[in-house]
């Protein structure tokens, strides 16, 4: 348990670090990165790439290992991902989202330290947004009424 604490705060410092140094926290610049058509700042491409390499190594090592260091298994993603509707709006959504205010839940968090203000109104609004998916979407509620009496 305190392993694995250790490593989530660890990684989660190194992505912080990360987005402050490379300048990716900074809504102008993320703007800059969405801008094909304008003065386009391929910075984010860099960054993103930057997390190819040490993830492939991760996938490296982890088709070696019998189980995970930290966990009771690995969590991993299937080859064939389900692309459906809610895929594509929630893309779409968060494209918009992120366009528009040039911050994405990770700057955002990060945002705190630099731009208090200016990251809480997004996170609040992200938040927000989140919930109001949830209530619109929750799975009908599991009824007392017995089958039989549902049916006639």
């Amino acid at each position: 348990m305190i392993r694995s604490v250790l490593i989530t705060l660890f990684a989660g410092t190194l992505f912080g670090a990360g987005l402050a140094v490379s300048g990716m926290a900074d809504p102008t610049r993320v703007r800059g990165f969405l801008d094909l058509f304008g003065r386009w700042d391929p910075t984010l491409a860099f960054v993103m790439a930057g997390a190819i390499l040490p993830m492939a190594v991760a996938w490296f090592i982890q088709r070696r290992l019998a189980a995970p260091i930290v966990s009771d298994a690995f969590n991993i993603p299937s080859a064939a991902g389900k692309v459906d509707g809610s895929l594509i709006g929630g893309s779409i959504l968060f494209g918009m989202g992120w366009g528009i205010a040039g911050l994405c839940p990770g700057p955002a968090v990060a945002g705190l330290a630099l731009r208090p203000a200016e990251a809480l109104m997004f996170i609040v609004a992200m938040v927000a947004g989140m919930m109001i998916y949830r209530s619109l979407n929750r799975p009908p509620a599991p009824s007392d009424e017995p089958l039989a009496e549902k049916m006639g």
